[in-house]
């Protein structure tokens, strides 16, 4: 099964150091990779660092807004420099406004397109010229069930989310004929530290009423954990995935299959 194996791959995971980023780039790291990540801020990515060694994970983490192409290809060369070329890209780092499309400012529908779409490209950019030249390279971009679906209050996602998907798709058609594989993950609802609020029991022992529509909606009946995400990553990072090209891959419990319970 060493088709799975990442021994000796150089791994970058954007936004890496907390949430779904943090459990992405350890599994990356079990799976054998040399894991880097980044962060806006120093305090953010000592604190991840922190986090990692308490799990015996070796990372390296980096100060990096991905939405500055200087600070990017600077990243990019550092990394390079001192561990080597980069292998997988992981394109994690994203934001949401949840804002009614009508009340948003268009700043802040600027501001989620520059993270979760603008971001990605530029990253890629920056990887894809080493990548072509080795004619070997793994782009993973995390997109989002809302890549397929619209909810209230999330235009701005959606359409970054949206956007992603396709240029995933490009990037395939682009640069399949390097060898490079660039595929998509689309998380469902995940259970992490900022979803906690939407499964607290009420006051009267009650689901919250969004966690019982969520588990009421999916069939695998429960929220999803970080680690639901780590194995669909590896496959996508690893020799396993060598013919599978511009594929979204839905992690969701079949919420995307499923039409829902009748009430």
């Amino acid at each position: 099964m060493d088709i799975f194996s990442l021994q000796g791959k150089v791994a970058w995971v954007t936004g890496g150091g907390r949430g779904i980023g943090f459990s992405m780039t350890a599994g990356l790291a079990q799976a054998g990779a040399r894991v880097v990540f980044n962060a806006r801020s120093k305090a953010s990515v000592q604190q991840a660092l922190t986090a990692f060694k308490a799990q015996g994970v070796d990372a390296r983490g980096f100060v990096c807004d991905v939405t500055d192409e200087q600070a990017v290809q600077a990243l990019v060369q550092q990394v390079e420099q001192e561990l080597g070329p980069i292998d997988i890209l992981v394109n994690n780092a994203g934001i949401i406004k949840r804002v009614p499309m009508h009340e948003m400012a268009a700043e802040e529908y600027r501001e989620v397109i520059d993270i979760d779409l603008v971001a990605p490209f530029l990253c890629a950019k920056a990887v894809l010229p080493g990548m072509m030249a080795r004619r070997a390279g793994k782009i993973v971009n995390i997109c989002s069930m809302m890549s397929e679906l619209g909810r209230e209050t999330v235009s701005a996602y959606a359409a970054a989310k949206g956007g992603l998907k396709m240029l995933t798709r490009n990037i395939a058609s682009e640069y399949g004929g390097y060898n490079i594989q660039c595929n998509g993950i689309g998380p469902g609802y995940i259970a992490t530290e900022l979803t906690a609020p939407l499964r607290e029991r009420q006051p009267d022992g009650s689901q919250h009423p969004f966690d019982r529509f969520l588990t009421d909606r999916t069939p695998a009946a429960r929220w999803g954990s970080t680690d639901d995400l780590v194995g669909p990553l590896v496959f996508l990072s690893s020799r396993a995935s060598d013919f599978v090209n511009g594929h979204i891959l839905y992690v969701d419990g079949g919420i995307l299959a499923y039409i829902g319970k009748q009430s």
